[in-house]
């Protein structure tokens, strides 16, 4: 089942690049907790957990004038990324809190794979 949802959500991103590369509308339609990647993401069971944990670290947000969706390209400049501990499961994922929510995030492009409710 996870497998057949993570190749829906990788389909749904392959068709959806090209159109939003030319549209660059700002239309968003909800909010999708798909995951874009393959890579190993925080258990659904870890996730509260987890968000104590960020709030406990006191991580400042950073703001975007846009909404925050899964596909989203961060800014090069002024986001600070952190590591996910080890007891939350093994990730090449980073995170950091985006107009108030936690994000995952994949570095080296520093796009949104999952958004963490």
């Amino acid at each position: 089942m996870r497998n057949r949802i993570l190749a829906l959500a990788a389909l749904a991103a392959a068709i959806g690049s090209p159109l939003a590369a030319q549209a660059q509308s700002g239309v968003t339609v909800g909010r999708a907790p798909a995951v874009v990647d393959s890579a190993p993401t925080i258990a659904v069971e870890q996730r509260p957990a987890f968000r104590e944990y960020v709030v406990e670290q006191r991580v400042p947000p950073f703001r975007i004038p846009d909404r925050v969706v899964v596909g989203t390209t961060l800014p090069e400049s002024g986001v600070t990324y952190y590591d996910v501990p080890q007891r939350f499961g093994a990730t090449t994922y980073r995170y950091t809190v985006v107009n108030g929510e936690t994000v995952l995030v994949e570095p080296r492009l520093r796009r949104i794979v999952e958004v963490l409710d």
